[in-house]
């Protein structure tokens, strides 16, 4: 089944946890990205492993291999639950971060074996179209995303960021077990910085398991509604 995950976006741990709280009894994902950690670093995560949230450490990790090493054995050490890590970095980076997670496994009493954190790789960010990527590209978008995740699969990860309009081709090409999680969830159409976007149930439909939503919930009215909203879309595939 599919899980939603809310995305914290703030940059006050108030706001953010007062939201989480509003939402305890509807989710039970949170995603906890820069600008949130960047300020408060493991405060908050620790805050929400306390209310019972399942902790998405959307961090995008891109760097040397001792550096990604480090800094994934950390995040694992915290007792978070899935975290992300550029594919662009890498096989030499990628197997870093998952010897990091091992590390930091044998480090913490947070976690039995059959607990470690989901490692996922960034294919190639939601807000990008062809002609934003920084190189010449003369391939459609979608084969340079299933490029990375081929490659990923191949060194380690357990599965990839991508958006809606990539998983047809990624279920059909790559091997199973294999997880995907999808940003850029509306219920509608909307004029933002996300450009391959996609409702909750195609997302589904499609084979997504995780479904990422920040400012249609966190910004709505009633977020308790608003999340209920999506997870009847979700449930209903």
């Amino acid at each position: 089944m599919a899980e939603l995950i809310v995305a914290l976006d703030f940059n006050k741990q108030s706001h953010a946890l007062s939201l989480a709280r509003q939402l305890q009894k509807e989710v039970k994902w949170v995603k906890v990205g820069l600008e949130l950690y960047t300020r408060y670093g493991p405060q908050v995560v620790t805050e929400l492993k306390t209310l019972g949230f399942k902790i998405f450490l959307d961090l995008k990790f891109l760097d040397i291999p001792n550096t990604v090493q480090g800094a994934v054995c950390s995040a694992t050490a915290l007792g978070i639950d899935m975290l992300t890590v550029h594919l662009l970095g890498g096989g030499a980076m990628i197997r870093a971060a998952l010897k990091g997670r091992e590390q930091g496994s044998e480090t913490s009493h947070n976690f039995t074996t059959s607990q470690l954190p989901l490692i996922l790789g960034v294919t190639i960010l939601t807000s990008l179209g062809k002609e934003d990527l920084p190189w010449p590209e003369t391939r459609e978008i979608s084969r340079v995303v299933l490029d990375l995740a081929q490659k990923g699969q191949a060194w380690g990860v357990d599965g990839v960021v991508c958006s809606g309009q990539e998983l047809a081709l990624l279920k059909t090409q790559l091997k199973p077990d294999f997880y995907y999680l999808t940003p850029g969830i509306r219920l509608e159409q909307k004029n933002d910085d996300q450009k391959r976007t996609i409702s909750p149930g195609e997302a589904v439909k499609l084979g997504a398991n995780f479904l990422v939503v920040g400012r249609p919930i966190t910004r709505a009215r009633d977020p308790r509604s608003a999340a209920r909203l999506f997870q009847q879309q979700i449930h209903q595939h």
